[in-house]
């Protein structure tokens, strides 16, 4: 559905959190009389659900935040198999229905990158596009970035995603040169014909709701929706 957003990145720790939060943020300051979603479909170990509650009062319960949860930070089938527990797809996806007709916006935060298993068949990529969540690609700021925003959205044109955008992402300080030089923003754009919505800045404690707002406020919101 257009009222939906997949947040994925080109692997673990490229901030997707970062930037769903940010996202988040924006939308409740400047439309506010909106129903606003999160979920997390599947998580492993402690992290994103518990800040998303601690940052934002959302109409919707815990289970509806998070469907599916397993104790052991690894890939949902190793951390499933380790508690003898299977993954219920069709319970995410209900909760994904439910939420979609609940909310005018509603932002999916993926576990991992696009080729993160969801089971030992399915990977993140493969249920995007079976699913036909747009989505934008979160890709950091790093030596070897432009490389692996090529390779992602290869992998999301194979998988027929519908990829709105991609998101740089300051994992840690950089200066405006160290930006252009490690993910200048029209070359990724020349080899992956995506457009590039922007860049968001290093914050130490991404917890203050008006600085995450106006942070999500660099993004190209007319590209992104």
């Amino acid at each position: 559905m257009s009222n939906t957003l997949l947040i994925t990145g080109t692997d673990t720790g490229a901030g997707k959190t970062f930037v769903t939060t940010a996202l988040a943020a924006y939308w409740q300051k400047y439309r506010p009389q909106s129903r606003l979603g999160i979920m997390k479909p599947i998580q492993s170990g402690e992290g994103d659900k518990e800040l998303y509650q601690s940052l934002f009062t959302l109409r919707q319960t815990p289970e509806e935040l998070t469907p599916l949860y397993f104790q052991a930070p690894l890939a949902p089938p190793i951390a499933a198999a380790k508690e003898n527990r299977t993954i219920d797809l069709g319970l995410v996806w209900q909760t994904l229905l439910k939420l979609q007709q609940r909310s005018d916006f509603l932002l999916v935060e993926s576990l991992g990158g696009l080729g993160s298993p969801v089971t030992d068949e399915l990977t993140v990529a493969d249920l995007a596009g079976e699913w036909r969540l747009p989505t934008v690609l979160v890709v950091p700021v790093r030596l070897g970035a432009i490389a692996q925003a090529v390779a992602n959205v290869a992998l999301a044109r194979q998988a027929k995603i519908n990829l709105r955008g991609i998101v740089l992402n300051c994992t840690q300080p950089r200066f405006d040169e160290e930006i252009a030089d490690l993910t200048p923003p029209e070359l990724i754009e020349s080899f992956t014909h995506i457009p590039v919505l922007g860049c968001l800045p290093y914050l130490e404690a991404p917890t203050n709701l008006e600085l995450l707002a106006e942070v999500g406020s660099n993004l190209d919101w007319e590209r992104l929706l």
